[in-house]
């Protein structure tokens, strides 16, 4: 039930999506200047830090390297995808590679990386413990509920002593490979972008950077437990259809996404809450 009712809504946020991206096409095709490398890239991006990022190319970069940028917020893991799968965006700005992968795999899409940007490190948040150790017996814990942040997420609690995962589990694990639970937690698995919201209602919540910046939480200070960056293969990484990688539009991008002015925007801006990873 609970992926029949994602699907549905994802399909419904799509739709939205497609009908507000063929109305900005509509304005474009009237005109006989915005055709070919000429033509807005559009890209379709979570509203922190990526579609911030994304602002700050667009305010000071984009102009000067000839490139036309159109941003559209959403707030959901599926949505952006789709839009790129069927064209009603050029490129999407909001995962990393493992949840890309298992998208490709799961929905039959042919999506490709082109650049990874920065890596948002999952936290653990609580409201009602100042420590994880501080977790009462049978406490509930609320994790992202797609396949390769769930698995992220019971990584990061496994890492710091909460649970033991089942060996081999990897980055597809779940609340059922947890083999040890000395402190018999529940689980409660939720979209991502809802975790914020949940921190009222059970003891922790593991929670992607993004939405943690978006709900005021500040990784580096308000975390009982972070993501280490070295080694973590969750760096978020800017997607196109395959065949698309090619697009001059698309590579001015990547190279903007690289450059020494975004190096120091998302270090200057986000105090180690989000990672340049180039």
């Amino acid at each position: 039930m609970r992926n029949a009712i994602k699907l549905t809504t994802s399909i419904i946020a799509a739709a939205g999506l497609s009908l507000g991206l063929a109305a900005c096409g509509s304005d474009s095709s009237s005109s006989d200047s915005a055709t070919g490398t000429d033509k807005p890239l559009v890209v379709v991006a979570s509203p922190t830090p990526h579609a911030r990022i994304l602002d700050y190319i667009k305010d000071h970069l984009a102009a000067k390297a000839g490139l036309k940028l159109q941003i559209k917020q959403v707030t959901d893991y599926v949505t952006p995808n789709t839009a790129v799968q069927d064209g009603s965006a050029d490129a999407n700005f909001f995962q990393h590679q493992p949840y890309l992968d298992d998208f490709n795999k799961q929905r039959g899409t042919d999506l490709v990386s082109v650049e990874t940007v920065h890596l948002e490190p999952l936290g653990v948040y609580s409201k009602k413990v100042k420590q994880l150790t501080d977790l009462p017996d049978g406490a509930t814990v609320a994790v992202p509920n797609d396949a390769t942040n769930e698995a992220r997420a019971l990584k990061l609690l496994a890492d710091n002593g909460l649970i033991t995962l089942k060996d081999g589990a990897g980055t597809a694990a779940t609340v059922h490979d947890v083999t040890g639970n000395p402190k018999h937690l529940k689980w409660k698995e939720l979209e991502a972008a809802q975790l914020p919201r949940s921190l009222d209602d059970v003891g922790a919540a593991v929670i992607n950077g993004n939405y943690a910046l978006d709900a005021g939480l500040k990784p580096t200070s308000d975390a009982l437990a972070v993501e280490k960056a070295i080694g973590n293969p969750y760096a978020n990484v800017l997607v196109v259809k395959q065949g698309h990688q090619s697009d001059p539009r698309v590579q001015k991008l990547a190279e903007l996404l690289h450059s020494d002015e975004v190096r120091s925007y998302i270090e200057d801006t986000f105090k180690g809450s989000v990672i340049p990873a180039f």
